[in-house]
């Protein structure tokens, strides 16, 4: 069985990813900061639960702690998590929106990378965006050329460099970052845009299945790699 932890994903393009990852047999384990909601998204989707807050450190190292003590080993990592970081940009803005979105990616992934190196293939795919490509918010034939949220991008942004330099760091296992296109989700309410998760979500599961000579170090969306 494969063992996947899926950051934020008792909803959205998380809970999604989480409900294909589980027909295609995996173990899938959602964490989700809420415990109310965190439990009932898994007991619909018949996975199991952990309580992890990105933003926590005590959070993050109890939910991988419970699930090395129950399987040993971690085979997949989707962090998924993720704050459009709009409204006023101030500095207490500035700082969620990088603490949850990049800084979380670390928190999780150090302390995951014990119980990665347990898997016979293992595998991280981070949830990014174009938003934060500059080849794509400096092409006024893309929409994130007019999309005003300057915390969201540059969270991203960092977000896929980490993907790279973990990739750099740790060869023995693959590491990808994904576009997984625009999708209608509470992120993207306020703008009345994107498509159905489940399809945003096939994008995501297409990196968290590759074979153990997949891609590393690379930003995909549905169609290939993304300049950025």
């Amino acid at each position: 069985m494969t063992i996947t932890l899926i950051t934020g994903a008792n909803k959205g393009i998380g809970f999604e990813t989480a409900k294909q990852l589980l027909a295609l047999g995996h173990v899938v384990y959602i964490g989700a900061r809420d415990v109310e909601r965190g439990e009932k998204a898994a007991a619909e989707l018949g996975a199991r639960f952990v309580r992890l807050d990105v933003t926590d450190d005590a959070s993050v190292r109890d939910a991988l702690a419970t699930i090395g003590s129950a399987e040993g080993r971690l085979d997949v990592l989707v962090n998924n998590a993720g704050v459009l970081g709009d409204g006023v940009l101030d500095g207490p803005t500035a700082l969620r929106a990088f603490d949850t979105n990049a800084v979380g990616i670390v928190r999780v992934t150090e302390a995951a990378l014990p119980l990665l190196r347990n898997s016979a293939n293992p595998t991280v795919v981070t949830v990014s965006s174009s938003a934060g490509s500059f080849w794509a918010v400096t092409n006024p034939d893309r929409p994130e050329f007019n999309l005003p949220l300057a915390l969201y991008s540059a969270s991203k942004s960092a977000a896929t460099m980490l993907t790279v330099q973990y990739a750099k760091a740790h060869p023995g296992i693959k590491f990808n970052a994904v576009e997984p296109g625009t999708t209608a989700t509470d992120l993207t309410a306020a703008f009345g845009i994107g498509r159905a998760p489940e399809e945003s979500a096939g994008v995501v599961v297409r990196l968290a299945t590759l074979a153990a000579d997949g891609p590393t170090g690379t930003f995909q969306d549905e169609n290939g790699e993304v300049p950025w």
